[in-house]
Formats: structure tokens, C-alpha cells, sequence
């Protein structure tokens, strides 16, 4: 009897039941951490795109204010020589 014999499931052996069971069990639980790992990449993405949304604004009113800036520089500017 060969090593290949010993490890083939013959017709007349039965798998224990406490096996099979293990076996499900441990399917069934990385099918259930898979989908909670999935869950979370997803709340993630979502994240993500508020927060890059959020940033976009954040840019635009930095450049606004900015803008803000060089107006009140321009308007001081013209006061200071209007009244020296």
C-alpha cells in the first residue's frame, strides 16, 4: 500500500461528523468576516468621498479668502494715499 492509498478517501470511510461540522464552521466564518470586511471597504470609500468633497470646498473658500485679502490690500492701499 502506497502513501497516495492511505491519504484517498475510500468508498467505505466516512468523513466524522465532527469534522464536517468543523469544516462548515469554519466556512461560515470567513464567508461572515469576508462580508464584514467588505462592509467596512465600503463605509471607508464613503468616507473618503465626503471628506474629498469637503476638501474641494476647503480649497475653494482658501482661494476666495485669498482673494479677499489682495481686495482689502488694494482698498488700504488707495485709503492710505487718498489720506496720508
Amino acid at each position: 500500500m502506497s502513501v497516495a492509498d492511505n491519504f484517498r478517501l475510500a468508498p467505505d470511510r466516512k468523513i466524522p461528523a465532527a469534522a464536517l461540522a468543523a469544516f462548515l464552521l469554519q466556512t461560515a466564518a470567513v464567508v461572515y468576516w469576508a462580508g464584514s470586511a467588505a462592509e467596512r471597504l465600503s463605509v471607508l470609500e464613503r468616507t473618503l468621498s465626503n471628506d474629498q468633497a469637503a476638501i474641494e470646498r476647503v480649497a475653494v473658500l482658501e482661494e476666495e479668502v485669498r482673494a479677499m485679502k489682495d481686495a482689502l490690500a488694494r482698498i488700504e492701499t488707495k485709503l492710505d494715499r487718498v489720506h496720508p
